[in-house]
């Protein structure tokens, strides 16, 4: 095991990070943490609080842990609360093989047996993110102990929104690969200063990010290693890594406690004006789904979360603490 802390202090103790009673700001996830080896790579690992379980956040695709700065803090006031960084995501090495949800599950198993984070688990997980702790969940001796997902995505989401939106969902999914493609080339390159694929690739970072954040998340962008992890995760997305989650559909959760959040507000709305009945039916359709994700587990529900969008812990972060919280008085 090798681990490579930022600060001499993270010597001493694998409970890195900070206590809940510590000072706490934004700007301690604009800096790598502690880097942790998970088998010649490194990923970043930040952890704050103290208490079991241990909650980990596993963010959507194409995110690093950062994206959970509202939500991280509140939980640590209760119990050990962990962000991490995909590879290639934030600080952590870029990416060695597919970035798939399998191996997103196996590299999360490395970095919390080589990080000495102990479980048991509560996995809180976004989108993509959900694939990934589902997998991680059934995995032998996952020692997970509830799970919270948001809006995560469905593997058959592509499949079954297509036949609602004659193909658009394809369609629209193929324009974001071709886009992060064409990203990835202009990064490789070095971006062109305001060019329109600068603009497009680079900027655009959250209203709740502060500078040093916001900084963070621009060098982040302009990484050709950070495109990288980013296509790949976008090209199994819908293809290796919905296979993987197929196969592992029929190892339902049992009476694990699984508390599913759905957005509220559908990312196709156009602003001022009505919702189309299209639309509806494609928000129907990923309650729907959501619904079924949750019915894995005999101690499973799904709500909707009222006003918020895709990214539920940017929009409304105190429902999501509200749903761990749920999750953590299940399990004790």
């Amino acid at each position: 095991m090798k681990l490579l802390p930022i600060a001499a202090a993270a010597l001493l103790s694998l409970s890195t990070g900070i206590t809940a009673a510590e000072t706490f700001t934004q700007d301690a996830y604009a800096r790598a943490q502690v880097m942790v080896d998970v088998g010649g790579r490194r990923l970043n690992l930040f952890c704050m609080g103290s208490g079991s379980p241990t909650v980990v956040f596993e963010a959507g695709g194409g995110r690093p842990g950062w994206d959970w700065h509202l939500v991280q803090s509140g939980v640590a006031k209760r119990t050990r609360a962990c962000i991490y960084d995909r590879a290639g995501m934030g600080f952590s090495d870029p990416i060695s093989r597919p970035a798939t949800a399998a191996n997103a599950a196996k590299d999360l198993a490395f970095l919390l047996k080589n990080g000495r984070v102990p479980g048991p688990y509560v996995l809180v997980a976004n989108s993509y993110g959900g694939m990934v702790a589902q997998l991680f969940a059934r995995r032998p001796k996952s020692d997970v102990a509830g799970l919270v997902l948001l809006d995560a995505q469905h593997e058959d989401e592509l499949v079954r929104v297509d036949k609602l939106t004659k193909g658009g969902m394809s369609g629209m999914y193929a324009t974001i690969v071709d886009m992060d493609r064409a990203c990835l080339a202009a990064a490789e390159k070095g971006f062109v200063p305001g060019s329109d694929l600068e603009k497009q690739c680079v900027s655009g970072a959250e209203e709740s990010f502060g500078p040093k954040l916001a900084a963070a998340e621009e060098a982040m962008k302009r990484k050709a290693s950070y495109w990288r992890a980013n296509v790949s995760e976008a090209e199994n997305m819908f293809t290796t890594s919905a296979d993987q989650m197929r196969a592992a559909r029929s190892k339902p959760f049992g009476d694990l406690p699984v508390v599913s959040l759905t957005r509220g507000v559908s990312p196709f709305l156009i602003p001022g004006q009505p919702q189309s009945d299209v639309n509806k039916a494609v928000e129907a359709e990923n309650k729907a789904m959501q619904d079924e994700t949750a019915a894995l587990s005999t101690r499973g529900s799904n709500r909707v979360a009222e006003g918020a969008l895709h990214a539920i812990h940017l929009s409304k972060p105190q429902a999501v603490v509200d749903a761990v919280m749920q999750v953590l008085d299940a399990v004790k």
